[in-house]
């Protein structure tokens, strides 16, 4: 018997709104530990909004709020007093558009462990050297860690991106459309490492592409209208969802 794996992360009936327009719909959801979640949707369902959540990331856009409750590790990333710092550091983020700060390879990774205190060149040598061996990175660029990573591929430089949000030692990893804008083999390449990454860490990938949700993920959650229609087994839900909408969406009946 395979053992269940633990909740990492915990939403229980949030909603969320842009000023007056609701955007998400008393979401409940379970989210397990060291798994790949896929979120599913057409566009404007509300997976990004729901990823943003988790980092806080959406408190900077003005006239927003929420209400529920959503935790990880059993912590209340809401309550007031929260480290917010902090929690971005515990949760890292890779966008859509690979987003290098116009600065060396190895300055882009360390700027995240530099920011929180760490000064020890040996060290940060180390955090370099590991956080790019993490995104399957270092054997192409350890001979120019010097060099702009604005040189990079841009297959590299999401990789890179990945690097620079491992090198804080994150719990959680979201991924916002992380292969969208790259070409066929960097694709694959990218969710070769998502695959390598569930070893260590909870992944959370909002993706448009269906075939790389069955692909990448264990588990998958299908929105619609800002509302989670169903979720669970990855395997599960794409051959024998149990809401009629799911099946049509997966189908191509509409989206």
């Amino acid at each position: 018997m395979v053992n269940k794996p633990q909740t990492k992360l915990l939403a229980e009936h949030v909603d969320f709104f842009y000023g007056k327009t609701q955007a998400l719909f008393d979401i409940t959801m379970s989210i397990p530990d060291k798994q790949v979640t896929a979120l599913i949707g057409p566009s404007g369902c509300g997976k990004s909004t729901f990823l943003r959540m988790f980092n806080r990331m959406n408190d900077i856009i003005p006239g927003t709020h929420h209400s529920g409750l959503i935790s990880i590790d059993g912590e209340d990333i809401y309550a007031p007093g929260t480290d917010v710092p902090r929690l971005r550091r515990d949760v890292g983020m890779v966008f859509q558009k690979s987003n290098p700060f116009p600065k060396t390879i190895y300055d882009n990774v360390i700027y995240g462990p530099t920011i929180h205190g760490t000064k020890d060149k040996s060290e940060l040598d180390a955090i370099v050297e590991k956080s790019l061996k993490g995104a399957a990175l270092w054997d192409e660029v350890k001979d120019r860690l010097n060099t702009s990573a604005l040189g990079l591929s841009g297959g590299q430089q999401q990789r890179l991106c990945i690097a620079r949000a491992l090198a804080v030692k994150p719990k959680l990893l979201l991924m916002d459309e992380p292969a969208s804008a790259l070409d066929p083999k960097s694709t694959a390449r990218i969710e070769e490492l998502i695959g390598e990454l569930r070893e260590k860490y909870t992944i959370i990938i909002v993706t448009h592409n269906m075939q790389q949700a069955s692909r990448v993920s264990d588990f998958t959650a299908f929105f619609y209208e800002g509302v989670l229609v169903e979720f669970g087994e990855t395997p599960q839900l794409f051959t024998n969802p149990i809401q009629h909408r799911t099946e049509d969406y997966i189908t191509g009946r509409f989206g």
